[in-house]
């Protein structure tokens, strides 16, 4: 079972032990990737996650775009360039950061138009403009502009919003196959299944995808609000609607419980800023669970954080000494705690490829 990009290399069960190839190297899957949003994964340098043995990053189109903007990453000659990272490299359209973010949005019907939260000023975002500026960034891969709805939503509201997802998939995919990369390697482009929690609607929205033949398709609009009930709900009906051949990523799901669940029924590749975002606050994760180091009971534990684990912090620092850091507010904080909770994510992956 293989596509251009993609391969499954084994079998168990529903789980999928798979290979994404692009020009920037191999990832193995199922894996999580870590978001770099505006370039770079917080506190931490890309040479430091290429030393690591991180495979794949994910950048955002919203944001590069307001910020540093296209024209400066064209001028360094892309995006893997202008952040000094040599392995696979996502992007994300910013479709949901327009409906999230954005300060006021509006339908046309080419596209949607949206104020910076940075500024106020208006732009718009259009299909073909979305590929265009994903090709200025020069990703691996990069997603298609969808309208990521809010939770809860009607039926009604959701089939509304199906169909515009799949009328502006059909225009990316159009613009993407006459347009070419511009700097010297492919690019792919991957489709979003949305729906919602009505599983006859993504039922459908994938059945059109696949007719647009995406090089790999993702399960969006999920871990927006809905309990982990729906969540589920939505990951259930994953092997039955999506290509066996083509990868399958879940978007936004990071819970350490949910990636289990969903590679148990078939999904490969995830994305979440739960491990970096959490680090900064203070919440390191081990096997023993979860560890909340500004708690007081720390400030006099002299303990490692994790002695298996091989990351800086828990090879040098103890507990009481990462608690006063960020009780000082010290940046060093969360340049450790964040290094830690990526070499954890990364080591509950590999053990999971490992169990299939």
């Amino acid at each position: 079972m293989s596509s251009e990009i993609f391969k499954v290399i084994k079998k168990k069960g529903k789980k999928r032990l798979g290979l994404l190839k692009t020009s920037h190297g191999y990832v193995e899957t199922p894996n999580l990737m870590f978001v770099a949003t505006s370039g770079s994964v917080k506190g931490i340098s890309s040479i430091q996650l290429d030393q690591w043995g991180i495979q794949f990053l994910i950048t955002n189109t919203y944001h590069l775009y307001l910020r540093p903007g296209l024209e400066i990453i064209k001028k360094a000659g892309g995006m893997h360039r202008f952040m000094n990272w040599k392995r696979t490299l996502f992007s994300d359209s910013g479709g949901f950061q327009v409906f999230s973010l954005s300060k006021l949005r509006k339908f046309k019907d080419d596209g949607v138009i949206f104020q910076s939260h940075i500024d106020g000023s208006y732009h718009l975002f259009t299909p073909e403009n979305n590929v265009d500026m994903q090709r200025i960034l020069g990703t691996d891969i990069m997603m298609v502009l969808d309208e990521c709805m809010e939770y809860p939503v009607t039926f009604e509201y959701a089939k509304n919003s199906v169909k515009r997802t799949l009328e502006w998939a059909k225009r990316a995919r159009e613009e993407f196959t006459k347009t070419s990369s511009l700097y010297g390697y492919p690019q792919f482009q991957f489709g979003i299944i949305q729906g919602s929690v009505y599983n006859d609607l993504r039922e459908h929205s994938s059945e059109e995808l696949q007719k647009m033949d995406f090089d790999g398709y993702a399960m969006g609009g999920v871990a927006i609000g809905e309990s982990k009930e729906y969540i589920r709900k939505v990951i259930d009906i994953g092997d039955d609607i999506m290509p066996e051949d083509k990868a399958r990523y879940l978007m936004g799901v990071g819970e350490i419980d949910d990636i289990e669940y969903a590679v148990e029924n078939g999904f490969d590749i995830f994305d979440c800023v739960i491990p970096t975002r959490n680090a900064r606050n203070g919440a390191l994760f081990t096997d023993g669970g979860k560890i909340l180091i500004k708690n007081s009971k720390y400030k006099d534990d002299f303990t490692p954080l994790d002695p298996t684990c091989s990351c800086t912090l828990c090879k040098n620092y103890t507990k009481s000494y990462l608690h006063h850091l960020f009780k000082s507010q010290e940046m060093l904080a969360g340049i450790l705690a964040t290094e830690h909770n990526i070499h954890y994510y990364s080591k509950v992956m590999k053990r999971i490829r490992e169990s299939i």
